[in-house]
């Protein structure tokens, strides 16, 4: 797939092992300053609302601007801010507020280049194996390595998540100056609106950024007290809550590696990953009540969603003129990713009022009703092909 890709790929896989060390050290930390859902949950409030902030600028920024330079800067300014958080990790909840905006505000970058930087490197019938590729060995960094080390260098000391993660960054700064994807000079000025206005005219485009929306608000309604619903309701200590994450990871890797014959092979794959998540989510609320059934559920949970991931991501890829990637892209991030602290402060507010379990049965409510609308525009849209090829 060229030199180029795993280049990428694997700047990607290093950069998502540190935020699944932060994944797991940041609520850690929330929790020493404070036993406030409402206060841990502003934590969550604060590193996703850039994503309602800065994504349309980031990409008119991609499609401006050369990707690649774009994307290293990012690394390198998430870099410093781990650092300082490090640092002065003792400091009050307000200043991990502020540091978790900041870093926020940095990992949209890196999202709206992302696109057209795999569309660019990649072949157009190979993008389902890439896509796939890219979700799986997030899903192993972000969640199945990066959580339990985070909590295990967290009960260590306090800063060390921090630091390594700080160095994380650095590698896959170095790993994407390697590339050499030819030099993008920059463009007249984009409109960062034109983005949002073709995004809103397509029809298939429009109906996956609602479910993909009403899905990102339900998970942050649930994780934003996540912690606390692990150590209270599971009766996990720090290192636990690390390796409880990593348990997630599982199902998003065998969704990534399996999505493209999955895809390629069964019609409905798309509309059977909208129904079984909800119910999943059911499950968690009323008949988990142990780590090995939570996990199950979380699971098959996290499967779907990697499986959606594949197939939506890789339509987008192949339906959105190249010259409007980015700020298509980023249009979508800020509506799918901007609803994360909304739903955050929601979690936080149903979990403080009428408990930790509250959140997923409104998760589950949401979703289904949305689900239940969009089965049939979904239908009709041809998510589930491999590049117009059939897998043997």
């Amino acid at each position: 797939m060229g030199r180029n890709w795993y280049l990428l790929w694997g700047g990607s896989a290093i950069s998502a092992l540190g935020d699944g060390i932060f994944l797991a050290a940041l609520p850690l930390l929330a929790a020493t300053l404070t036993q406030d859902p409402k206060l841990i949950a502003g934590v969550s409030f604060f590193g996703t609302l850039p994503w309602l902030l800065v994504s349309l600028s980031a990409g008119a920024a991609a499609d401006r601007y050369d990707g690649r330079r774009l994307l290293l800067a990012a690394l390198w300014v998430q870099c410093a801010l781990m650092a300082v958080v490090a640092t002065f990790h003792s400091a009050h909840i307000a200043f991990l507020y502020g540091m978790a905006f900041l870093i926020g505000c940095a990992e949209t970058v890196p999202k709206a280049v992302g696109q057209p930087l795999i569309k660019a490197t990649v072949d157009n019938h190979l993008l389902e194996r890439a896509n796939g590729r890219l979700f799986a060995s997030q899903a192993v960094a972000l969640q199945f390595i990066g959580p339990p080390l985070g909590g295990l260098l967290f009960a260590i000391a306090v800063p060390a998540p921090f630091w390594v993660n700080a160095l994380t960054f650095a590698i896959a700064a170095l790993l994407v100056t390697k590339m050499s994807t030819a030099h993008k000079e920059p463009t007249v000025r984009p409109k960062a609106r034109e983005g949002l206005q073709w995004l809103m005219k397509h029809t298939a485009l429009r109906t996956i950024t609602v479910v993909s929306a009403t899905t990102n608000l339900c998970i942050s309604m649930t994780m934003a007290t996540l912690v606390l619903f692990a150590q209270q309701r599971l009766g996990l200590t720090n290192a636990g809550f690390g390796a409880f994450l990593a348990t997630l990871a599982c199902g998003g890797v065998a969704g990534g590696l399996f999505a493209e014959r999955l895809l390629a092979r069964y019609r409905h794959t798309v509309a059977a990953t909208v129904v079984l998540i909800p119910l999943m989510w059911l499950g968690i609320a009323t008949v988990a009540h142990g780590l090995a059934t939570v996990a199950a559920f979380a699971v098959v949970s996290s499967f779907c969603t990697a499986v959606w991931g594949v197939a939506t991501s890789s339509f987008r890829q192949r339906v959105v003129p190249t010259e409007l990637l980015g700020r298509v892209s980023s249009a979508q991030t800020l509506v799918t990713w901007g609803v994360q602290p909304v739903g955050a402060l929601l979690g936080g507010v149903v979990a403080d009022s009428f408990g930790l379990l509250a959140p997923w049965y409104v998760a589950v409510a949401l979703r289904t009703v949305v689900g239940v609308v969009s089965l049939r525009p979904l239908r009709r849209t041809e998510l589930s092909t491999a590049g117009g090829r059939r897998l043997p």
